[in-house]
């Protein structure tokens, strides 16, 4: 049964609403993907394969958490949801050169595609529910962010490793 209240005391809530920053009164999605730094920066000295796997550890970790959240909230994909903005994001900086620079533009790439929704990403947005629907969309903009960022430092337009 749907409560319509907060409670970051429940395990799914806590994450799914990105430590309570989703719970921001301002642009709680921008403000959310904020969350994503601790686990971008922990994980920077990472082997490729082992960031490829946290990231769908954090994603799969986010269908449920996003999922048991909407349920609870009555709300699919509520503002406040943004451990997707999470899983997004930390999924463009994947194999990157941590600086200012790439995170800035890896931020601003994010933000792009998961507001703008351009194709499939619009598609994913549109047609699939719970969890998986809340997500897909965020970790396909992800992974369109990271293309272009990754990109961005082989053409030499960002410093690269």
């Amino acid at each position: 049964m749907a409560s319509n209240t907060y409670n970051l005391r429940r395990g799914h809530q806590f994450f799914g609403l990105g430590f309570g920053l989703g719970l921001s009164p301002k642009a709680p999605g921008t403000v959310g993907t904020f969350a994503a730094l601790p686990f971008i920066f922990m994980t920077m000295n990472f082997p490729l394969w082992l960031q490829l796997v946290f990231a769908v550890v954090i994603s799969v970790l986010g269908i449920w958490a996003c999922g048991k959240t909407a349920d609870d909230l009555g709300v699919h994909d509520h503002p406040a949801i943004v451990w997707d903005e999470v899983a997004g994001f930390y999924i463009t900086m994947i194999g990157a050169a941590l600086n200012w620079q790439t995170l800035v533009v890896g931020f601003l790439l994010f933000r792009f595609f998961d507001i703008a929704k351009p194709g499939p990403i619009r598609m994913l947005d549109k047609r699939l529910h719970g969890g998986l629907g809340i997500m897909a969309d965020d970790i396909l903009a992800g992974i369109c962010s990271l293309i272009c960022l990754q990109a961005l430092i082989k053409v030499g337009y960002l410093p690269g490793l």
